[in-house]
């Protein structure tokens, strides 16, 4: 291989792993939050904070797990497009991401549908959620559920970009 064509690869590998990143970044904006609930702080909460389970095991599995798994998928995007992904297993981590990303953006996709549905009165609340619903917390959910539909695209996009490459090409970044 020439100096000339592994430059254009590098190139192209680098034009092409941002999938990653904005993938490891939206995992990462996903984290963060649930570490601050877990201590405590509501800020960002989607609904009332304050009747939300605190000091349980479903605290601890909400908050303090799912940040965990948050940062784990961030390391799993970053494998995706960092040199040292390359030493996994590139078919597992491909399936294993593009599984994840059919879920996550189908989630987020679902709960939008859902929003959709509620606001043409086609569905209503049940009583025990409609309070929920109403809350003026309740805003943050777009966010949220719009930051699984850009995690998913975004990690299926680098998955895909990752197994196309194949082994002997793939993806390179500075």
């Amino acid at each position: 291989m020439t100096a000339a064509t592994t430059a254009t690869m590098v190139r192209t590998a680098g034009r092409q792993a941002w999938a990653g990143y904005v993938a490891a970044g939206a995992a990462l904006a996903y984290a963060a939050p649930h570490f601050w609930w877990g201590a405590g702080v509501g800020a960002t909460f989607p609904g009332d904070f304050a009747s939300a389970p605190h000091g349980t095991w479903e605290a601890a599995i909400g908050y303090w797990v799912m940040g965990a798994v948050a940062v784990a998928g961030a390391v799993v995007a970053l494998a995706l497009v960092r040199p040292w992904g390359r030493r996994l297993p590139r078919r597992t981590l491909c399936a294993l991401s593009l599984t994840a990303s059919v879920g996550m953006t189908l989630w987020g996709f679902t709960y939008f549908a859902m929003q959709g549905l509620l606001a043409a009165g086609r569905v209503v609340s049940a009583p025990a959620f409609a309070a929920k619903d109403a809350h003026p917390q309740a805003a943050w959910g777009l966010f949220w559920y719009g930051l699984f539909v850009l995690w998913g695209l975004m990690l299926g996009r680098a998955a895909w970009t990752r197994l196309r490459a194949g082994e002997d090409h793939g993806v390179l970044s500075r």
